[in-house]
């Protein structure tokens, strides 16, 4: 496959056994459309059946971060004017290739400096080797958006230990590299200082002779300090009693994050913890996707979505108008309508586990 001109979404190029895919996007943090979605399969593609190519390395052009997710202004534009078909198609695509690079069977390197959030999850967590660095600050913070944790982020936020999956998954909080590699999301801790002689080592090193080289610490992280209290509250049943536990704990940072909590959209936390323990129960990532899928296209329809865009990226008032507006107005009824998907008509990705994740 030939390099990209310079001015491409997703640059590629070759450097010894290594295969490099660059996020181009650096002004929007590499957020993902549905064309660099399109160019990252082609590429995998064609290093997968390519004997030359060994290991496909992925980095993010710029200086904040790997990916801040996806395109999510579009996803508003599309929603408002054209109720969300392109959207439904960016994220069919999208998660099957969160599909193929979980399956992909040659090492998949994925350096998450900086900024990784969202669909930047999506390409990265389910690398084979996953690197951070003291710049990262990894997240789903889609419940502050009026949206559900996707990408596989649901099948990844479960296999957490204890509840720290549920905690993140409801508040959208950032970790860094020491939660990170806690929590499941990341292999490796290399300082940013050593990224460039690490990627240059790939070119004609084993991913695991590179990491050895770089590789260096892990930093302490934060979450381990509250994995008490964390595993008491988010064990409960329902959203209202986990924040009426966390009110209850008397622990500060428990309060805190109940308040945390309370800010963001009620039908995205409901729905958000029946994705999750629906997800314990799942398969595989092929099936955990497939339930995103028919999570995401039913949100198209929730005014939270739109609502919680125009509030933090269009308008920027930080101040989305929820509705409904409140835990207790969320209904069991509208929960369900979030997870129907029986009958030829549901939407689905018909993924299967294999080489290449794809159905």
């Amino acid at each position: 496959m030939n390099a990209s001109p310079d001015d491409a979404p997703v640059l590629l190029r070759r450097e010894g056994g290594a295969g490099h895919i660059v996020l181009n996007r650096p002004r929007a943090i590499n957020a993902l459309n549905h064309a660099m979605v399109r160019l990252m399969d082609e590429a995998l593609s064609a290093w997968q059946a390519d004997e030359s190519v060994a290991t496909v390395v992925l980095t993010g052009a710029g200086e904040r971060g790997l990916c801040a997710g996806g395109d999510i202004r579009s996803i508003h534009d599309d929603v408002r004017a054209g109720g969300g078909g392109a959207s439904a198609a960016f994220w069919h695509d999208e998660y099957r290739l969160n599909a193929r690079i979980a399956r992909f069977p040659k090492p998949y390197v994925a350096v998450m400096d900086g900024i990784v959030m969202g669909g930047g999850v999506g390409v990265s967590a389910h690398g084979s080797v996953r690197v951070v660095t003291e710049r990262s600050r990894v997240a789903m913070p889609e419940t502050g958006i009026g949206f559900v944790p996707d990408v596989g982020g649901t099948y990844l936020l479960t296999r957490a230990p204890g509840e720290l999956g549920t905690h993140l998954a409801l508040t959208g909080t950032a970790v860094g590299a020491g939660d990170a590699l806690l929590c499941g999301l990341a292999d490796h801790y290399v300082p940013s200082e050593r990224l460039e002689e690490f990627t240059a080592a790939l070119a004609d090193s084993e991913a695991s002779d590179a990491v050895r080289r770089c590789a260096a610490a892990v930093p302490a992280g934060e979450l381990a300090a509250h994995r008490e209290w964390i595993d008491h509250c988010y064990a409960a049943d329902t959203v209202e009693e986990i924040v009426d536990r966390l009110h209850a704990c008397g622990d500060r940072h428990a309060k805190q994050t109940a308040e945390t909590i309370l800010t963001k959209s009620p039908t995205s936390l409901k729905v958000t913890l029946a994705a999750l323990r629906r997800a314990r129960e799942l398969p595989s990532l092929e099936a955990v996707l497939d339930q995103e899928y028919r999570v995401s296209c039913a949100a198209l329809g929730s005014p939270d979505l739109p609502e919680g865009i125009r509030a933090q990226v269009v308008d920027k008032d930080r101040r989305p108008r929820w509705s409904p507006a409140a835990l207790e107005l969320v209904t069991e009824a509208d929960v369900a309508r979030f997870f129907e998907g029986v009958g030829p008509k549901a939407p689905h990705l018909r993924c299967r586990s294999g080489t290449d994740g794809l159905g």
